[in-house]
C-alpha cells in the first residue's frame, strides 16, 4: 500500500530533479523511492557485516601459539643458547 507525501525542495533543486527523472524516463516519486530503497539496502549491509564481526571478536582467534614460558623460564639464559 502506497501513501502520499509532501516535500518541499528549492526550485532549482527540482529543476535538476525533472531533468535526471526525464533523462532516465521515470516519475521523480520513483527515482526517489528506488534511491531511498538503495539507502535502506546499503545500511542493512553495513550492519550485518557490523554483527558479523563483533561475533567474530567475541569468540576471539586462534592463532596458534602454545606453551607459555613462566617468567622464570624466560629469563633463564640458558633457554636461548
Amino acid at each position: 500500500m502506497k501513501q502520499n507525501i509532501t516535500l518541499s525542495l528549492e526550485k532549482e533543486l527540482l529543476q535538476q530533479v525533472k531533468i535526471l527523472a526525464a533523462q532516465k524516463s521515470t516519475s521523480i516519486s520513483a527515482l526517489l523511492t528506488a534511491e531511498l530503497e538503495r539507502l535502506l539496502k546499503k545500511d542493512d549491509a553495513y550492519q550485518q557485516a557490523m554483527e558479523k564481526a563483533f561475533a567474530s571478536m567475541e569468540k576471539g582467534y586462534d592463532f596458534g601459539g602454545g606453551n607459555y614460558l613462566t617468567r622464570e623460564e624466560m629469563y633463564d639464559r640458558k633457554n636461548f643458547r
